[in-house]
C-alpha cells in the first residue's frame, strides 16, 4: 500500500483512491483491522444479526441525508431513491473533494472528507436496502459494511464505501464509467431492472436498415424517418462532438424486449460501440475494443444478446441479457 502523500492543505495532484484512503481514512481504523484489512473486510462483525448494530448504519445514512446539502453546497433531495444517488454523484466534484480535504487535518474524525465518505457510504447502502430489498452485512469498522443484493445477476456483496472512495479519485473525473452513479447503475439498477415494464417504443418487427453514413445530423434524420416515437435521445447520449470522435463506420438499430428497448451498435475507429435507449432516451453504453476485420456481429435472440468480435487475432464471444447486463 502507498505511503501517505502528505497532510494539511497541499494541492491534490494525481490523487488515487488508495492515496485518499491512506491519508484520510486508514488512521482511524482499529489497530487489528489496520494490520489485516483483508480479514476485517471478510469477517462478519454482527453474526448474531443484532438489529441495534444495523441501526447505527441507518442512523448514519439519515445523518448524511440531512447534512449533505450544507457540506456539498447543493440541493440534493436525498430521499433514499435510486435517483438521489445520481444527484449525489453529480455533487461529488473535484472542487468539492478538494474543499472537503482541506477542511481539517487529514486522518482526523473532524475531517469533512472522512465524514462524507463514511456517512455517504451508509446513505448509498441504505438506498439499496430500502429500494431493492437487500440487507446490510456488517463489518468492522462500520463503514466497511457491504450490502448483500440478490438480483437477476445473482447474489453479491456491494462494497459501497469503496465506490465512494473511488468516485473521488482523479480517474473518476477523467474517465467515463467510473463515477458513483456509474457504479450504482451497473451494480444495482441494471441487475434489478424490470425492462418488461418499460413502454413500447415501436413494434419489434419494424424494418430498421443499417445507417452507412454516420453523422450526428444524419443520425437524427434517421430517427425521425424510422423511429419517430423516439422524440429525445436523453441528456447523457454522446454529444455531437463525442459522436463524431467515435469514427463510426456504420450503425445498426435493433428493437429488443418486444420493442421496449432500442440498441444501437456500430463499428468505430477503436472498436464496437453499443448504446441502449428506452422511450425516455439513453440508458447505458458499452465498448468492446476489437479489430475491424472480420466485422463484429451483434445478434438478438429472446432475452439474450450475443456479441461476436475479433481481438488480438482471437474470436471473442460475449453473452448478456438484452438490457445490457
Amino acid at each position: 500500500m502507498l505511503d501517505a502523500p502528505g497532510s494539511g492543505t497541499e494541492s491534490v495532484v494525481g490523487t488515487t483512491a488508495e492515496q485518499l484512503f491512506v491519508e484520510s481514512v486508514l488512521p482511524l481504523y482499529p489497530e487489528d483491522a489496520r494490520t489485516d484489512l483483508a480479514a476485517a473486510r471478510a469477517r462478519d462483525a454482527n453474526p448474531a444479526k443484532n438489529p441495534a448494530v444495523v441501526a447505527h448504519l441507518t442512523d448514519a445514512a439519515e445523518t448524511f441525508s440531512k447534512m449533505a446539502n450544507g457540506v456539498l453546497g447543493a440541493e440534493l433531495a436525498l430521499d433514499f431513491t435510486d435517483a438521489s444517488v445520481h444527484r449525489l454523484s453529480h455533487a461529488l466534484t473535484r472542487d468539492a473533494r478538494d474543499r472537503l480535504r482541506d477542511s481539517a487535518p487529514l486522518g482526523s474524525p473532524e475531517s469533512e472528507l472522512f465524514n462524507v465518505l463514511v456517512h455517504g457510504a451508509a446513505y448509498v447502502g441504505e438506498c439499496i436496502v430500502r429500494a431493492h430489498g437487500s440487507a446490510w452485512a456488517v463489518r468492522r469498522p462500520l463503514w466497511e459494511s457491504v450490502v448483500t443484493l440478490t438480483s437477476r445477476a445473482g447474489t453479491g456483496d456491494l462494497p459501497v464505501f469503496h465506490w465512494l472512495l473511488k468516485s473521488l479519485a482523479d480517474e473518476a473525473y477523467a474517465d467515463a464509467g467510473v463515477s458513483l452513479g456509474d457504479r450504482y447503475r451497473a451494480h444495482v439498477e441494471m441487475p434489478c431492472a424490470k425492462p418488461e415494464e418499460l413502454p413500447v417504443i415501436a413494434p419489434p418487427d419494424r424494418s430498421l436498415p443499417r445507417l452507412s453514413k454516420v453523422r450526428y445530423d444524419v443520425f437524427y434524420k434517421y430517427l425521425k424517418a424510422h423511429l419517430p416515437e423516439m422524440r429525445d435521445v436523453g441528456e447523457h447520449f454522446p454529444s455531437p462532438e463525442r459522436f463524431e470522435d467515435l469514427g463510426l463506420k456504420w450503425l445498426d438499430f435493433t428493437l429488443l424486449g418486444g420493442g421496449r428497448m432500442l440498441l444501437l451498435s456500430g463499428l468505430g475507429s477503436e472498436g464496437l460501440h453499443l448504446f441502449w435507449l428506452t422511450l425516455s432516451g439513453f440508458e447505458r453504453a458499452a465498448f468492446y475494443p476489437c479489430e475491424k476485420f472480420p466485422e463484429p456481429i451483434v445478434k438478438a435472440s429472446g432475452d439474450k444478446l450475443t456479441v461476436l468480435y475479433s481481438a488480438e487475432g482471437k474470436q471473442v464471444r460475449q453473452e448478456l441479457l438484452y438490457w445490457g447486463l
